[in-house]
């Protein structure tokens, strides 16, 4: 008798043990899952001037987007919330869209090997970026269920495990890009 009735605190004591270490790592896998977009973000951050410039060769005359790109950059540098970050880089990959559809107007740029190999490295950051994000929603999904699950809520809430926020893509990032180019 006595036995048993030191065995629930021990199981309890189990319980929230467990708990709380599986949550740790499910809030160290969205940490992670943001740093692995973070780095994917700077690779692109740092593409951006170079790839600006290359056009700036060509068609330096499209002011109004190489501005657009570059003052999205540094918007998207200066933002760590996922919510606005995924809005302001949904804008700059319609403007990178744009950027990047001039090639068709500017036969010179379209030919520049360094503006191709830009293009390129772009893509690859792209391809990256897309896995990256798909990891960190899935790891917060994991996490948002982990914390709002019972009887887990029950340790989640006074040990302070809020929810994480998704990347979520902005509507005018799903909308494909239109130019207009002036000559």
């Amino acid at each position: 008798m006595i036995a048993a009735l030191w065995m629930i605190p021990a199981v309890l004591l189990a319980w929230g043990v467990l708990t709380y270490n599986r949550l740790v790592r499910l809030r160290n896998q969205v940490r992670a899952g943001w740093s692995d977009i973070d780095v994917q973000l700077s690779r692109r951050h740092d593409l951006v001037p170079l790839l600006v410039e290359a056009v700036r060769g060509y068609a330096g005359h499209e002011r109004a987007l190489l501005e657009s790109v570059t003052t999205l950059r540094a918007q998207a540098v200066a933002t760590d919330r996922p919510a606005r970050l995924a809005e302001l880089e949904g804008a700059l990959e319609q403007a990178l869209g744009r950027l990047f559809a001039l090639r068709e107007a500017y036969p010179e740029l379209k030919a520049s090997d360094n503006f191709l190999r830009l293009q390129a490295d772009l893509v690859e950051v792209e391809d990256h970026l897309q896995y990256a994000r798909r990891f960190y929603n899935g790891a917060v999904r994991a996490y948002n269920d982990g914390i709002q699950r019972f009887p887990d809520l029950l340790l989640a809430r006074p040990f302070g495990f809020t929810a994480a926020e998704f990347y979520r893509a902005a509507d005018q990032a799903r909308a494909a890009p239109t130019v207009e180019t002036a000559r």
